[in-house]
């Protein structure tokens, strides 16, 4: 069944499929599924160790602000991961790189089946992150916005020892808002930009990315996390989005005053938490380059894939130490990353 949403990578593009971005304007849809996982249960989903899988594409920098969560908080082996091909068809995500063609573990081909579980004839997107109740195969939660908050604070019975608190309370009224420009300006602005339909509409995206850019490297000049002196859930949207600057939405979307790696301030920034295990041991530069580049026919229809940007620099010294702060806080690095779900495109972090 297709599922048509509206264009952005966390689904496919509507009734004209992966041909149809940036032929319409542009604009991000709520997510529909948005029940809680919650430590009480209170919407019928108790966080419990097994009971649930995580759906992603390392594509997508929704779904890989889960993926970071997951792993800083050591949350590997009470929720199960399942990975989507980045190339999509016009039926959305799906599980081509598993053996038979199928999750493992749901047993289906499509993330679109446990949509229709949950929700037959549902006529909406279908998106990543999501999470899915595997005993039932139904979708639990496609709420992006809301999973890695509920990861955070639900799930901490479930957190491994040491893990960084990456929603202090005392900080969340300073982190909501800082993520609040970010997400507007950044994170759905280069979306804007990029599927943008007409010339005006392009350039007021491109203004608002850059202008809350600006107004980031500057807060990050003086301190090492946008928030405190520890990595918070603000650290984690906005390298999800910075990580992919210069791969994709600088020439992809047409983000092209300047490029991540002439900011100093923002390219030493994410540098260190690219160097910080969680981060980069995460990212998948290969997923990344071809989901965007193949699946949006619309902006580059003839598919091909650039061989560039160098990625030698992303071990370069940052030098953001010398501001101070530690990532964890109190607490650890997360565990080396489990052989099954290493990312052969990924750099290494190193000891830290």
């Amino acid at each position: 069944m297709n599922h048509p949403t509206d264009s952005d990578d966390t689904g496919n593009s509507g009734d004209d499929g992966n041909s149809g971005y940036g032929r319409k304007p542009f604009k991000r849809s709520r997510s529909h599924f948005a029940d809680r996982i919650t430590a009480d249960g209170r919407d019928g989903w108790p966080a419990e160790a097994g009971r649930y899988r995580l759906v992603v594409s390392r594509a997508c920098p929704w779904a890989s602000r889960a993926l970071v969560s997951r792993r800083l908080l050591g949350l590997e082996d009470a929720l199960s991961l399942g990975i989507t091909d980045p190339i999509q068809d016009d039926r959305s995500w799906r599980f081509t790189l598993d053996p038979g063609g199928r999750d493992p573990v749901l047993g289906i081909r499509f993330l679109s089946e446990a949509y229709d579980a949950r929700e037959s004839g549902y006529p909406g997107g279908v998106s990543v992150p999501a999470i899915v109740d595997v005993p039932s195969g139904q979708l639990v939660t496609n709420d992006f916005q809301q999973i890695t908050l509920d990861l955070a604070t639900e799930w901490s019975a479930l957190h491994r020892t040491g893990a960084p608190d990456l929603y202090p309370e005392r900080l969340r009224s300073e982190i909501d808002e800082v993520m609040e420009g970010i997400y507007r300006d950044v994170n759905n602005g280069v979306y804007r930009a990029g599927f943008a339909s007409e010339q005006g509409e392009y350039e007021a995206a491109y203004r608002d990315v850059f202008q809350r850019l600006d107004l980031v490297s500057e807060r990050l000049t003086g301190q090492r996390y946008l928030v405190g002196d520890t990595i918070t859930e603000a650290d984690i949207r906005l390298f999800t989005t910075l990580v992919r600057f210069d791969a994709v939405y600088h020439g992809h979307f047409k983000c092209n005053r300047s490029k991540l790696t002439e900011d100093p301030v923002l390219w030493a920034y994410t540098r260190d938490l690219y160097q910080t295990p969680g981060f980069g041991d995460t990212v998948d530069f290969d997923h990344i380059k071809r989901h965007y580049y193949q699946v949006h026919t619309g902006i580059n229809p003839t598919g091909i894939v650039p061989l560039g940007p160098d990625l030698s620099g992303w071990f370069t010294p940052h030098y953001r130490e010398e501001l101070g702060g530690h990532p964890f806080g109190d607490g650890t690095p997360p565990a080396p990353v489990a052989p099954a779900e290493e990312v052969p495109s990924a750099g290494r972090p190193p000891e830290y």
